[in-house]
């Protein structure tokens, strides 16, 4: 099944754009009949290169998007264009109703960085950032602004390591504290920008059930880019699927099919399910391979 009100064009013609799915939009009735996040017509150039084409998207209060891509094929400059740090060439992005988020309001989680293991800062210390960014001037760190950060370290399972260096921590237990600092502020929207990366199965799976459950309990919007599904499917609303700059947005079981993959890549696609896992590979092509958002292998640095 197409996802619902899906507009499929070739590329030479336009862009690829979807609406969110019936139930998707029933979901956002809850929020005074609004979307927390809508995405309208998004068009982003960037060097003289158009990295996305007409991007159409709507987020519910507490819905859990995957935002799935090869490298190169938007997904951090759609990421940081609904953060306010790239403007569009084209189209709209509002969050509750203001083109601008109120500070605190979205919650950012970038790309993993490599840190210093000699880094002379506490966990707690970097989650602390994250209540800094939020004040103007310098501010007097309460008792109260460290029940924040100690919540939120809890919330993450992370106060454990609180007074530990942060560059001496696993690559997991680093990817929690990072949360923690995009959760302490109370945000209503939390960009994960390929959070699971690096991590193996193990880490990856405790990390998304860590988010559906906050998601859950504090009814905080979540869009988490990654190159595999497969980690996400059984905790996804949505999943937003990008290809060199379009994107099909839907039902997991809607966009991630031969017939919708074959028409976003303008190329045979083959899609497969074995052994619980997803499988996607280009029609010509003899290998197939766990679900990686890119069936040809490309290797493009990320816009």
């Amino acid at each position: 099944m197409m996802p619902q009100s899906m507009s499929l064009k070739n590329q030479d013609e336009g862009s690829v754009s979807t609406k969110a799915t019936a139930t998707s939009h029933e979901r956002s009735v809850a929020f005074n009949g609004r979307s927390l996040l809508d995405v309208h017509g998004i068009h982003v150039e960037i060097g003289g290169t158009e990295i996305l084409k007409g991007i159409d998207l709507s987020v519910a209060p507490g819905e859990f998007l995957g935002l799935i891509g090869s490298n190169g094929a938007g997904k951090t400059t759609l990421l940081r264009t609904i953060l306010g740090d790239i403007e569009p060439s084209s189209g709209t992005v509002s969050i509750m109703g203001r083109k601008r988020a109120k500070a605190g309001m979205v919650g950012y989680v970038p790309q993993k960085i490599q840190l210093d293991p000699d880094l002379p800062i506490r966990a707690k210390d970097l989650v602390a950032l994250g209540l800094d960014g939020q004040r103007f001037g310098i501010g007097i760190r309460s008792s109260h602004f460290w029940d924040q950060v100690e919540h939120a370290m809890r919330a993450v399972g992370a106060w454990e390591f609180a007074d530990r260096p942060v560059g001496r921590l696993s690559g997991g237990q680093q990817q929690r504290v990072l949360i923690a600092a995009a959760l302490v502020a109370n945000p209503k929207l939390m960009l994960l920008d390929e959070p699971l990366a690096n991590l193996d199965p193990a880490n990856a799976d405790d990390i998304v059930s860590l988010l559906n459950s906050i998601r859950t309990r504090e009814g905080i919007s979540i869009i988490l880019s990654a190159h595999d599904i497969n980690p996400l499917i059984d905790s996804l609303d949505k999943v937003v699927y990008l290809a060199s700059g379009n994107a099909v947005v839907g039902k997991t079981d809607e966009v991630i099919t031969t017939e919708v993959l074959s028409k976003l890549y303008c190329h045979p696609i083959e899609v497969l399910h074995a052994g619980g896992r997803v499988m996607v590979m280009a029609g010509d092509n003899a290998h197939a391979h766990a679900h990686d958002a890119d069936p040809f292998g490309a290797k493009k640095a990320e816009d």
